[in-house]
């Protein structure tokens, strides 16, 4: 069936949002670490940067790290081990098209300057690919360790969001709980598009219509479709109340991909094992709804991990090209 959807783009950024975030369109994405590891919350990190140059040699449209400070034993999930921003400089060296994600920074747990500084290092280093997931953090283990009050990282989170735009003024004046900038000191680099796409996560504690005004995007958890279709509309119904243009929704999703095309979905946690075919079909369907990026968590997949890059690449994203 011929794609009729609009291609007009969302207000522009860096090269990495304009390129992931069509309205209308859906594009696909993988989360690091590239390999199975659901027997294990740690993992090997087996050819991650040769599995991250196929990914963009592949035509996937980002890689998303993540920011887990601590292996937190009742969560199950160390994330990609390294560090996000250092191993954001390893990927930008390494690859040359893929847009490279957070998703996401945890702002209450580190000083907005420095968030500002590594992302937009990252930024420039990779050629204006950088898109920054923020978010006000899910795992209470971590604040205390750091020194960081649990119950008070929604103000932080605020604090950190205004922080971190006024930082990408030239000799910024801001005052925050963060601390001030009076006008007399800059910070370098600025980001490539003048801005850092900042991609909210969920409600970080915020209020939905904060939420709205406040992101260059919203990253989302997989929902049924009415579900899904709601939280949506409702995203962006708040942005056109607010007189602000329109603004791209992203989700994740865990998939399991098997050899047999037609093979029925079977739930696993936050996604399916299916084949090609009801992958295709899901895919679809949120398109429709609205969702204009997803990012594909193969932690649990049982074939090798090379091959369902090959297969995706292969059998999925000719379809949802931008």
């Amino acid at each position: 069936m011929k794609d009729t959807a609009p291609t007009t783009a969302f207000a522009p950024l860096n090269r990495g949002y304009n390129a992931t975030f069509r309205p209308g369109r859906l594009s696909i994405g993988l989360v690091a670490p590239l390999e199975a590891h659901g027997g294990t919350p740690v993992p090997s990190l087996e050819r991650h940067i040769e599995r991250a140059q196929l990914a963009d040699a592949l035509g996937f449209s980002a890689l998303w790290l993540r920011d887990v400070p601590f292996n937190v034993p009742s969560f199950g999930d160390a994330g990609q081990v390294f560090d996000p921003f250092v191993y954001l400089g390893a990927l930008a060296a390494s690859t040359r098209d893929i847009a490279l994600g957070v998703a996401s920074i945890v702002l209450p747990l580190r000083h907005p300057a420095h968030v500002a500084k590594a992302a937009a290092s990252a930024d420039a280093l990779s050629g204006g690919r950088l898109l920054l997931g923020v978010a006000s953090g899910d795992r209470p283990d971590e604040y205390p360790a750091l020194g960081m009050d649990y119950e008070g990282r929604g103000e932080r989170f605020r604090d950190s969001v205004e922080y971190i735009r006024a930082m990408a003024e030239t000799y910024p004046r801001v005052e925050t709980a963060q601390g001030l900038l009076s006008g007399g000191i800059d910070m370098l680099p600025k980001p490539a598009a003048g801005q850092l796409p900042l991609l909210i996560t969920g409600g970080s504690q915020q209020a939905p219509d904060w939420v709205a005004r406040h992101g260059d995007g919203w990253m989302t958890y997989p929902r049924d479709a009415a579900a899904q279709g709601r939280v949506v509309d409702a995203y962006r119904q708040r942005i056109a109340e607010a007189g602000l243009p329109d603004k791209p929704v992203m989700q994740s999703l865990y998939v399991d991909l098997v050899a047999q095309a037609d093979a029925p979905p079977r739930p696993i946690h936050l996604g399916f094992r299916a084949g090609t075919d009801h992958l295709r079909r899901y895919l679809e369907e949120i398109r429709a709804l609205g969702i204009n990026h997803v990012a594909l968590n193969l932690r649990f997949n049982g074939a090798d991990i090379e091959d369902t890059m090959t297969r995706l690449a292969d059998e999925i994203l000719p379809d949802f090209h931008l």
